[in-house]
């Protein structure tokens, strides 16, 4: 088949492929089955195959590149403005076709195992967070009604709850005190299992060079610095620090038209977990600042940039302002 780009739909069982010739004319479609869809790809000589960068995507890019073939991977809210009329699996390949004409569109890298595995635990560890979170607050609300304020903070609802079940006296019932007990123990259990999944990302980026050196700039720990190496790959494919910032919605927000010019809050486009590591890195920054200025230790340029922007600014505009900084340092 003389094929120059194949455009492919994923999906988890069905795949609709729709290949172009060299003037980007679709001239054949296929609906394979999973068990079917390497097979074509063998047979076919090598050519480009474009794919939308969700679900599975990754994996069948390294399969279908380790075949000769070129993989393009597009964002898929790029994509989808060319998708005409009524949504199909055929309207949705053939809108890949489209929008690889496109050279404005940036592709998406490629992600290798160890990158993949690495996102995978972070994501893993999110998620456990998410479920701590969620029952020390079901802890403190239940509790709240038997006439106990629960103060802030992880670590010390955590006592003050043990403290108000074990305590004879207290106006817990006993019919509750049993299962409370047994969400404060999974509570426990959840934080070793986070523990864990910290200690695994530390010894899977040990030796990366990346990885180290990252960890030497403020706000950045084991968790930003392995993230970053993990869903950024390659940083040169960014042109400049600001661009990489803009990637990670950093940076202003634009509404323009003519001789106007609007620019707003930051656009929080991008990764959103990646952003969020980065702007808790640079508040802790900001607060390790505060506390050298304290001490009279002697404060770098950017600390003392980012204390001159808080006075002027505030603290959470300060705090923004540092994580856009730290992004451009990391580039």
């Amino acid at each position: 088949m003389n094929a120059t780009i194949v455009a492919v739909d994923l999906a988890k069982n069905i795949f609709e492929l729709a290949v172009a010739d060299a003037n980007w004319h679709i001239a054949r479609r296929q609906r394979l089955s999973r068990a079917r869809f390497l097979g074509f790809f063998v047979q076919l000589a090598p050519c480009q195959v474009v794919m939308e960068a969700c679900g599975s995507a990754h994996y069948w890019a390294r399969r279908i590149a380790a075949l000769g073939h070129t993989v393009r991977l597009l964002p898929a809210h790029y994509v989808k403005p060319y998708v005409r009329r009524s949504k199909t699996d055929q309207a949705d390949a053939a809108a890949l076709i489209e929008a690889a004409r496109c050279a404005e569109i940036r592709e998406v890298p490629v992600k290798t195992v160890e990158a993949q595995q690495i996102q995978s635990l972070h994501r893993l560890r999110s998620q456990w967070m998410s479920t701590r979170t969620r029952y020390v607050n079901t802890l403190r609300g239940i509790l709240r009604e038997f006439g106990f304020a629960i103060p802030l903070g992880v670590n010390v609802a955590k006592e003050k709850i043990g403290a108000a079940i074990a305590d004879p006296g207290s106006e817990v019932p006993q019919a509750l005190r049993g299962t409370l007990a047994e969400m404060l123990q999974e509570v426990r259990l959840l934080e070793e299992t986070i523990l864990g999944v910290e200690r695994e990302l530390s010894a899977l980026t040990r030796a990366d060079v990346r990885v180290q050196q990252l960890r030497q700039i403020p706000g950045i720990g084991a968790l930003t610095s392995t993230a970053l190496r993990a869903i950024v790959g390659d940083i040169q494919r960014f042109p400049s620090g600001r661009h990489f910032a803009s990637w990670l919605g950093l940076t202003p927000s634009e509404r323009s038209s003519a001789e106007r010019r609007r620019l707003g809050k930051i656009s929080k486009q991008g990764d959103t977990y990646l952003r969020t590591l980065l702007v808790h890195g640079a508040r802790s920054a900001l607060l390790a600042a505060h506390r050298a200025e304290r001490a009279g230790n002697p404060l770098d340029r950017l600390r003392r940039w980012a204390l001159d922007c808080e006075r002027q600014r505030g603290h959470n505009k300060a705090t923004v302002a540092l994580a856009n900084r730290i992004a451009r340092i990391v580039w």
